[in-house]
């Protein structure tokens, strides 16, 4: 989002999700996403799913 110059808000908007949501997703705390969410923010920030998502094994 930094290097588009997007606020949450804007995101959010663009997406259709609620700004909440881009925060809970920010922050790493978000459980699932949809595929078509996902493809919304790709768009939006014109990027690749790789470049927004991180695989971390659950702790145990």
């Amino acid at each position: 989002m930094a290097e588009r110059n997007i606020s949450t808000g804007e995101l959010a908007k663009k997406v259709g999700i609620t700004p909440t949501n881009v925060s809970i997703l920010k922050t790493g705390k978000g459980k699932a996403i949809r595929f078509s969410t996902l493809e919304k923010l790709c768009k939006a920030l014109d990027c690749q799913p790789g470049d927004i998502l991180k695989y971390s094994p659950d702790e145990e």
